[in-house]
């Protein structure tokens, strides 16, 4: 059986489509992903780009519209429920994690305190 694409995603992708919640351009999404990510994930053009064409053939974005050479996008339906499965997977990864830390009292009660807080990772708290 052939592998789901966006099965799972990487940094950048996930960061990408967290980005086009609201209509942006390549510019835009570029600064939302440092930001996102508290600056740990950036993305030049030659990967933006690249991985748009890709989320455009797979109904994940669509362009909304276009002025000269200036593009914008923004997430699908579809997009949305993709974003949403990693989220998940991430955070099943992390449970994981925890519980393979099980032995290691400190890094447990970090990773407690991670979760009780809503801590997202960038200074956001969710």
């Amino acid at each position: 059986m052939p592998r789901e694409q966006f099965q799972s995603l990487t940094e950048p992708m996930y960061y990408i489509l967290m980005s086009l919640q609201e209509e942006c351009c390549g510019v835009d999404i570029m600064e939302k992903v440092k930001a996102l990510s508290g600056g740990r994930v950036q993305v030049g053009p030659g990967t933006l780009y690249t991985l748009l064409a890709k989320f455009q053939e797979g109904d994940i974005i669509e362009e909304t519209r276009q002025e000269g050479r200036k593009k914008w996008y923004r997430i699908t339906e579809k997009g949305k429920d993709t974003l949403k499965k990693e989220y998940r997977r991430i955070l099943a990864m992390a449970r994981d994690g925890a519980a393979g830390l099980e032995g290691d009292k400190d890094a447990v009660l970090e990773m407690e305190g991670i979760w009780d807080s809503g801590y997202s990772g960038n200074g956001v708290f969710l």
